[in-house]
């Protein structure tokens, strides 16, 4: 595999080198790496969130259903419809 050519850049007297890549391929990839990577990273966050949203109105939905059969039980007559939007 060849050597990519390096750039030079100076600033404040530090030297700082770079490969650079000469092929229009190289250069395609070099430049959409790190959108597909963020994008990927965002992907992989969302994805998490949902499961967790999801896992936890399972949850709730459960321990609803529980506390609903129990008020049934010790009262006798179905529990009174929620006053808040679930």
């Amino acid at each position: 595999m060849p050597r990519l050519p390096s750039v030079v850049v100076r600033h404040s007297g530090a030297r700082y080198d770079a490969p650079v890549p000469d092929g229009v391929v190289t250069g395609i990839i070099f430049a959409v790496t790190p959108t597909v990577v963020v994008g990927l990273i965002f992907w992989f966050v969302m994805r998490a969130i949902m499961r967790a949203d999801r896992t936890e109105r399972s949850a709730y939905a459960k321990v609803e259903a529980e506390e609903r059969a129990r008020f049934e039980r010790e009262h006798g007559r179905p529990a009174p419809a929620p006053t808040s939007a679930e």
